[in-house]
């Protein structure tokens, strides 16, 4: 069995370093003429998987915008994730769950169980209920190959009073956490399959990321504020992992497929050259 760190390796070899976020807010839907609806939903996601799901390395859809429209909405999310693997993209499904115990292994078998209708290659996470509560997601990605991306240091304002702040050690929480999914990565090759969500607009922060060993997932490029050059600022040695990931800045070029493809190949080389 591939583990998830060999399959976005072998992705972005073949596809390059790139992942597109489908976000499907009221406000883009309007841009691209479409109603608020689940009809407008179904065509947006339909739109954006035909463009980019032969493309590129990584889709990340934004589970709350299919959610917002109930069961119907979720019946869309799951037809995504299904077409989008097809055509040989990995899905990364963005849902940032955490709890604890049972409640945290039902949240990764809907997500990670090679049964379930949601299933996506890897999930985003968060740690604040501490890293070890998210040990049943760890132990079911190990066991069925997927991945788990790790909030760590992220670009909202309201972030750094938690992630900055320093804990008895010494060591700021986002550096534990860090430090944590560090470990679950040793000895994995050519990459591990736990990941770290870092944004791209941070600057520099004095956090050590040289020993993760894993995908470092960095969003905030393009609509909100963040270039691939500030990408070398962030991540500094550890840039050969970064997987850049851009939404509005790709899917503005939408509706139409060729705007699509032209907006995604655009940063795409971009984010070649800011990372060599």
């Amino acid at each position: 069995m591939e583990t998830f760190g060999e399959r976005l390796h072998a992705a972005v070899d073949q596809r390059g370093p790139l992942c597109v976020g489908i976000d499907p807010h009221a406000g883009l839907l309007a841009r691209w003429g479409l109603t608020d609806d689940v009809a407008g939903l179904e065509r947006f996601a339909r739109t954006v998987v035909e463009a980019l799901a032969d493309r590129v390395a990584v889709l990340k859809p934004q589970s709350a915008f299919f959610e917002r429209f109930g069961s119907r909405g979720v019946a869309i999310l799951e037809s995504t994730i299904r077409q989008s693997r097809e055509a040989g993209a990995l899905v990364l499904l963005d849902v940032k769950r955490g709890d604890i115990g049972s409640t945290m292994a039902a949240y990764a078998s809907a997500y990670l169980n090679p049964a379930s209708t949601l299933r996506a290659d890897a999930i985003t996470v968060s740690p604040y209920l501490g890293v070890g509560s998210l040990r049943p997601a760890f132990d079911l990605a190990t066991e069925t190959g997927a991945g788990i991306f790790v909030l760590a240091l992220t670009s909202n304002p309201e972030g750094a009073s938690v992630q900055h702040a320093v804990g008895p050690g010494g060591k700021t929480v986002a550096q534990t956490v860090i430090d944590e999914i560090s470990q679950l990565n040793a000895g994995m090759s050519p990459l591990g399959s736990f990941g770290l969500v870092v944004g791209a607009t941070i600057g520099k922060t004095g956090h050590d990321l040289s020993g993760v060993n894993g995908p470092l997932l960095a969003p905030g490029l393009g609509a909100q504020g963040g270039t691939p050059d500030d990408l070398r600022s962030v991540f500094g040695d550890s840039l050969h992992n970064v997987l850049p990931s851009y939404s509005r800045e790709v899917l503005s070029g939408g509706p139409e497929i060729a705007g699509l493809r032209a907006a995604a190949d655009r940063v795409l080389d971009e984010c070649r050259a800011a990372l060599g």
